[in-house]
């Protein structure tokens, strides 16, 4: 019951505040990464297969795999935060777990404490090949909530 509570999509209003949000970052689209899913406290970042996001071995980058799982947890929590704040993230710490060739996708929570001003988020990254997922990092990142700046 709850797997499926955390399934729910977020409200139109939140996806597309977290949508105009996501659209004004310049990684991310230089990366080619987009958002897939978008519910309370979950967000998915898909980033495609290509060779400007790998290394010398084929593999992907581990700072393009870091950027989706740092993205995707920040607007995880934004998912929880009042209309009027933003967040930055304080410090995070990956953990590679694979390397991999195939599709990153980002399947994060924001499942360890959301509070006023501190969030931390348990962050998972997972490679899916052939309908299979399989974990190629993890790790943990603090946000702050600060004020949305007017104008």
């Amino acid at each position: 019951m709850e797997e499926q509570a955390q399934w729910e999509q977020a409200s139109p209003e939140i996806q597309a505040r977290i949508r105009t949000s996501f659209d004004r970052q310049g990684l991310m689209g230089l990366l080619g990464a987009r958002i897939t899913r978008i519910a309370p406290g979950r967000v998915h970042i898909v980033l495609p297969s290509r060779p400007e996001v790998t290394q010398q071995h084929g593999y992907f980058h581990a700072g393009a795999t870091s950027a989706i799982a740092d993205t995707s947890g920040g607007y995880a929590a934004f998912t929880l935060f009042p209309e009027n704040s933003d967040m930055l993230t304080v410090e995070y710490k990956i953990n590679l777990l694979a390397p991999v060739r195939r599709r990153p996708h980002r399947g994060g929570r924001n499942g360890l404490k959301s509070g006023r001003t501190l969030t931390v988020c348990q962050l998972e990254v997972f490679g899916v090949q052939d309908g299979r997922r399989s974990l190629v990092a993890n790790g943990q990142q603090t946000l702050i909530r600060v004020n949305r700046p007017e104008g």
